[in-house]
């Protein structure tokens, strides 16, 4: 193919769409073969040179007088919004590589064509040769690479190494190593079990130990999500900030916890929705802090869009999970998602969850490299003796074992603690002991 106008409009739209991610692209304006492609790249050119943001606004600005001759405004639009997902930016890259080398090879044999010689003949075979190579990406680590990395792995301190951000939750971490740099670990429950609580436990654990922590809020206001950790710092009863009426020491108390935070690496967005802009926003604090610890989480998948169409809510989910792990693995990161149940767990006599109540299953539970549920037994009986307390049942761990470990839940606070357990030679049931942070 000579020209793939499909993959130069895909590959336009993707940075229309997300401008962070032509800093990826190893494309010039000359690989392209349309001319109006040409000149819609090289004005993105410029707005990068320029370091200004890339979007649509800035782009159609440099085009200036050239806007009309590009096809208008709406040709732009079309691009950045017919893009259903840029994870296969890799994929429209290489088609566009393959057809300029296609192109640039037919004109340098016809140039050979009409003038042939030994001497040429040559220079043909050089250039042909330098051409096979434009475009091809950096050839893959060999197996004794990959053998000589973990032998290096091997023998560096667990310091050293620091692969897993740890929570703070000592059971939780033994089991999982800590969140694993590269996993999209999936945490369900069903409503106000805890889940939301427990993922801002999890971000400010690894915010008091230095890490960055990204939380894309889909349900609530960051307010309200600030409030929330206040609560859990402070231990202050969160049904509080309802009426606001806070005694001496719960204000000296907030007081003290609001010190805390605000000098934690800490972002909270409540108005992106999109996997598209929650990909952008975080590929860009990557990019911009590349030796911080990043955690990303989101809260809920249920509540995320799309901006292409699929047959079913199953299969535009199961994108978004893919997508999700993609980046996880692109950006070197743990990314936590927050997912719902289905009633089905209810219908049942034991109301533990299994991997098949994840509601809108599609690929979750292929594309997730950790499943975690959380399950309250005085959730769903007031007289349980297990007061206070909620179980994380790890029912998938694609490098590590599975299992269950229990936390306390103070739930007027939203804080999870860690349990002291103490076993007795008689008795195989753990009791609760002391509980500490």
């Amino acid at each position: 193919m000579m020209e793939n106008r499909e993959a130069e409009q895909s590959v336009i739209g993707s940075v229309l769409m997300e401008g962070e991610l032509y800093k990826d692209l190893r494309l010039e304006h000359k690989h392209f073969g349309s001319i109006i492609h040409q000149k819609i790249y090289q004005a993105i050119e410029r707005v990068a040179d320029k370091e200004q943001s890339i979007d649509l606004v800035t782009v159609t600005t440099e085009l200036a007088d050239d806007i009309n001759s590009v096809g208008g405004v709406s040709y732009l639009t079309n691009l950045a919004t017919s893009i259903p997902t840029t994870a296969n930016l890799r994929h429209y890259e290489s088609a566009v590589f393959e057809a300029y080398r296609n192109r640039t090879a037919r004109q340098i044999a016809l140039q050979y064509a009409e003038n042939p010689n030994d001497e040429r003949l040559h220079e043909l075979i050089a250039e042909l040769e330098t051409l096979k190579e434009v475009g091809v990406q950096a050839q893959e680590k060999t197996l004794v690479d990959h053998l000589s990395e973990i032998v290096d792995d091997m023998s560096a301190s667990s310091d050293e190494l620091n692969n897993g951000f740890k929570t703070g939750f000592t059971d939780f971490d033994n089991m999982t190593g800590g969140l694993q740099r590269g996993d999209l670990v999936i945490i369900a429950a069903r409503p106000s079990v805890g889940k939301t609580a427990f993922s801002l436990n999890m971000g400010s654990g690894h915010c008091k130990n230095g890490g960055t922590t990204h939380i894309f809020s889909l349900e609530m206001l960051a307010k309200q999500l600030l409030q929330r950790m206040i609560s859990s710092e402070g231990r202050i009863n969160g049904q509080k900030w309802r009426s606001m009426a806070f005694s001496t020491d719960d204000y000296s108390k907030a007081m003290r916890a609001i010190g805390i935070i605000s000098n934690w690496k800490l972002n909270i967005y409540d108005q992106t929705r999109t996997i598209n802009d929650i990909r952008a926003i975080v590929r860009k604090a990557v990019n911009d802090a590349p030796d911080e610890k990043h955690l990303v989480i989101i809260d809920y998948l249920q509540l995320m869009q799309t901006t292409g169409r699929y047959e079913n809510r199953n299969l535009e989910v199961g994108s978004m999970t893919r997508d999700l792990k993609l980046l996880a693995m692109e950006l070197n990161i743990p990314i936590v998602v927050l997912s719902q149940l289905s009633r089905g767990v209810e219908q049942r006599q034991d109301k533990r969850p299994m991997l098949s109540d994840l509601r809108d299953s599609g690929n979750i539970e292929q594309d997730a490299d950790v499943v975690g549920f959380l399950y309250r037994d005085d959730y769903y009986d007031k007289e349980s003796e297990k007061q206070n307390i909620i179980e994380i049942i790890l029912s998938k761990q694609r490098n590590g074992p599975t299992g269950t470990v229990e936390l306390a839940f103070l739930k007027e606070y939203g804080a999870f603690l860690n349990l002291d357990y103490r076993y007795s030679e008689d008795d195989a049931n753990a009791r609760i002991g002391t509980a500490s942070p």
